[in-house]
């Protein structure tokens, strides 16, 4: 019988074995990959299709996010309208998302009522028409968003810090302007949908409880559809000359936002996962040393953050807060002393044990259902990962030492490797 008096053994999340449930995998007719894990106690599903065409694919700017928004805009039998009841109707939620390397469509909805969904999903893949009405409201409405988001300090300093690191030309460095909008035409956005997705690079992932027809299903609707792989072309990154910054967005702001900004290797390089427990001590949870002294001991600002940009090119480690104007300068001198600090000592084995046990406790908490599952695998999967990423990257969070995180840091945060910028 359970003993209430007695308090239950607290374990560590570093002795706890952690697993990533594998998941199953089929090809459709054309060739196309689906990577379904099959789990969850609701009759729901996630579903995703991932095509290459981000903005890494456009000739001109915003073509490929204007494409991808407007997938749900029209086609030759349904108008925006109608294509959106249709998805209420059965309580399901379709989303549409442009990344640079992938543009992608989602869908959530009970596994009950895919037999009605899953037709107008091809529908929009195959028969979308982006009337000129739907191109002219989205122009105006995002161009209306823009004109609010310039006046926030730490939009516009989001926008500068990728500049200067990947150069404006770069997918990963250009932003939009207002004339940006106004040159979208029709005929581009028709000519982007026909290449990458009438004629795409695409891969599925699906996760819930899912029926047992679930892959006759998809290949039913999707196993027809025409798939050119798309090569990711090589494309310079042209970093500015100039490594610090100070920007009047807002003569009148009392606000300033901070970033400073490193290039740094993607997931495949060593360094990678080792430098994520670096980070996590430096800024990457509400008690790392960022915290401690910017938020808690100096009160500059109401919280900091560091982490590194999980692009599947290059890569970069920033540093993120919003200050008080008049503290602007004082929060990057805090920050560039508790860089010298992880060069000059170790971390002690307490402070280690505590972010070893913080990351693979947030890990514990991402394998929590069939979504989060997927999610972590879609990640190995398109950026090509080997299979056992998961289990080396939870082996280094537990035993990477001090000495190791040391040399890192005497590697990489170095103040001379940042770019360093101020918006007020």
């Amino acid at each position: 019988m359970l003993n209430r008096k007695k308090p239950p053994v607290i374990k560590d999340a570093v002795d706890m074995n952690l697993q990533l449930r594998p998941y199953e995998k089929y090809i459709l007719k054309n060739g196309v990959e689906v990577y379904a894990i099959n789990a969850g106690a609701e009759e729901v599903l996630q579903l995703e299709w991932n095509f290459r065409a981000g903005n890494w694919f456009e000739e001109k700017n915003l073509v490929a996010a204007s494409t991808n928004f407007l997938l749900k805009n029209g086609t030759t039998t349904k108008n925006a309208f109608q294509i959106n009841e249709h998805f209420e109707y059965y309580g399901a939620y379709l989303n549409r998302a442009c990344n640079n390397e992938t543009a992608t469509v989602t869908l959530h909805s009970l596994a009950k009522h895919l037999t009605h969904l899953l037709p107008v999903v091809k529908e929009l893949l195959t028969d979308s028409v982006f009337p000129e009405e739907e191109l002219a409201i989205y122009k105006q409405n995002m161009k209306q968003r823009l004109h609010v988001n310039l006046k926030k300090c730490d939009f516009v300093a989001n926008r500068l810090i990728d500049a200067y690191l990947y150069g404006e030309q770069h997918p990963y460095g250009k932003y939009t302007r207002h004339e940006d909008f106004d040159a979208i035409t029709r005929q581009q956005v028709q000519a982007f949908y026909k290449d990458h997705y009438l004629n795409g690079q695409l891969t599925l992932f699906v996760a819930g409880k899912l029926p047992a027809n679930i892959f006759d299903l998809l290949d039913q609707h999707f196993g027809d559809l025409h798939c050119t792989p798309h090569a990711l072309a090589t494309i310079p990154v042209q970093s500015a000359a100039e490594k610090k910054y100070r920007v009047i967005n807002d003569p009148a702001g009392v606000q300033g936002a901070v970033r400073l900004g490193a290039h740094f290797p993607n997931r495949h390089h060593p360094d990678f996962v080792k430098t994520q427990v670096l980070n996590n001590i430096f800024g990457g949870f509400f008690g790392s040393r960022l915290m401690s002294n910017i938020r808690e001991d100096k009160g500059y600002t109401y919280g900091i953050h560091s982490y590194l940009e999980n692009q599947m090119q290059q890569s970069a480690w920033i540093i993120s807060t919003e200050a008080g104007r008049d503290v602007c300068e004082a929060t990057i001198a805090e920050v560039y002393k508790e860089m010298e600090i992880l060069r000059a000592e170790p971390v002690d084995e307490d402070e280690l044990m505590l972010v070893r046990n913080y990351m693979l406790g947030s890990v514990l908490g991402d394998l929590d259902g069939p979504f989060h599952i997927i999610n972590r695998w879609k990640t190995i999967i398109l950026n090509g990962l080997p299979p056992d990423y998961f289990y080396r990257q939870m082996e280094t969070i537990k035993t990477v030492p001090a000495e190791e995180l040391q040399a890192l840091a005497n590697k990489y945060l170095q103040p001379e490797n940042f770019y360093e910028l101020i918006v007020v």
